[in-house]
């Protein structure tokens, strides 16, 4: 799927192509088809996310079905949409985590960052409806879905010049506005979804990050990628090469490097991812037996000693970047620099369309703490992407909207 993006100060554009958007899904006289949705093996499920249709949609790392391995508390469905889901004819896939609900044979329903599904199909429906059905008929009192589409982009050399205090992204205009990405929260409002949260990154109920930072890579060299650096990045990657920074890609072996140095970055930063480390054990374990070289773990060397390690994510076109830790000492040496900029070359070696570098928050004030690692990644010159975020319904009938009010307040305690 590919977005309509149109660029600000083009008023009319922007009211015609939403308008175009909402004309495919507007008014209240729509006709769904029917559209078959049934459970699906891992090996037709992952040959669908092979597929040139499957490519196409562009599945993040969480919809693979390694994922499912990842996450322990939790059940999962393998679920797929098509003609004949059982013979693997598929036009979409849904990895559905399910946890029971504390006293109830009841569980939440969770697809993080799916379903993989076409979501510039004007009848989405179609294929939303079977999906909720199929969960109430399994016990779930409620849904959350992550759509794909993005809402609006900042360029990062447009944001760096509008930092100030008490600022935050929505007081600034996007660079662009992606207006199916309006159409599909509007039609989902209509049937009865809302968001999880109204702002932030993975803030106020999101469990994934709303707002996230992307690198262009289509049509780029590596010329292009150094030059989209601004000169603090160039500089540090130039300090880190003279002092001698040594980065490469390391084993399972160096793992528990790699969480001690994340419990030294949470400490120091002020933040609790609350993982373990047998957590990533079994994530670089799972995600690599499904493909190797999923998952990997970039580590920068100096004197002998690791600095930094910094974990990498790809599926199909897409790469992310996904946590990063750095020791408190040396940090004059840039390693985490040196790191990033091996990460984006090597994903652009892969022919990735975009290097992910995963949630930012939301505050553009440089007083905030968070502010710290928006200005890093802005950095890279590319750009902030704020998606549709999450969403959530509970299921048709009076004891599962009960049930579901019951567990919003459960969320609220923890």
């Amino acid at each position: 799927m590919s977005a309509l993006l149109v660029p600000p100060g083009r008023g009319h554009h922007q009211h015609d192509g939403y308008q175009n958007e909402h004309h495919r899904y507007g008014g209240h006289h729509r006709h769904s088809r029917a559209i078959r949705l049934e459970p699906v093996t891992p090996q037709a499920y992952r040959a669908f996310l092979a597929s040139p249709a499957g490519m196409a949609l562009g599945a993040g790392f969480l919809q693979c079905p390694s994922w499912a391995d990842v996450k322990e508390g939790w059940h999962s469905q393998l679920l797929g949409w098509g003609p004949d889901p059982g013979a693997g004819r598929l036009t979409g896939v849904a990895l559905v985590l399910l946890r029971q609900f504390p006293g109830t044979r009841k569980s939440f329903a969770y697809l993080p960052e799916g379903p993989v599904a076409d979501w510039a199909d004007p009848d989405i429906d179609a294929w939303l409806t079977p999906l909720l059905d199929h969960l109430r008929r399994s016990g779930a009192f409620a849904v959350r879905i992550g759509p794909s589409p993005a809402y609006r982009r900042w360029d990062a050399a447009r944001l760096k010049s509008l930092t100030g205090p008490g600022r935050r992204l929505r007081d600034v205009l996007a660079s662009e506005v992606d207006p199916l990405g309006a159409a599909v929260a509007e039609r989902l409002r209509e049937q009865g979804w809302h968001r999880c949260s109204g702002d932030g990154a993975g803030e106020d109920g999101d469990a994934q990050p709303r707002h996230v930072f992307h690198v262009p890579l289509t049509g780029r060299t590596d010329r292009d990628l150094w030059s989209g650096l601004n000169q603090e990045w160039r500089r540090n990657v130039r300090r880190a090469r003279k002092e001698g920074v040594e980065v490469f890609v390391g084993t399972a072996a160096e793992l528990p490097e790699f969480y001690r140095l994340l419990r030294i970055t949470e400490q120091r930063d002020g933040f609790r991812l609350g993982r373990s480390l047998a957590y990533y054990e079994r994530q670089y374990a799972a995600l690599n037996a499904e493909e190797p070289g999923r998952m990997k773990l970039y580590l920068a060397r100096h004197d002998g000693e690791i600095l930094a390690a910094h974990t990498m994510i790809t599926v199909g076109r897409r790469v992310w970047y996904q946590t990063g830790a750095s020791a408190d000492h040396r940090r004059e040496v840039r390693p985490s620099n040196a790191l990033q900029w091996r990460m984006l070359l090597d994903a652009h070696t892969l022919g990735a369309d975009v290097y992910d570098m995963r949630g930012v928050p939301s505050t553009l004030d440089p007083g905030e703490r968070a502010h710290g690692l928006l200005r890093w990644k802005l950095g890279t010159g590319g750009q902030v992407v704020e998606t549709l975020g999450e969403w959530e319904r509970p299921l048709h009938g009076t004891a599962n909207h009960a049930l579901y009010r019951a567990f919003q307040a459960y969320l609220k305690r923890r």
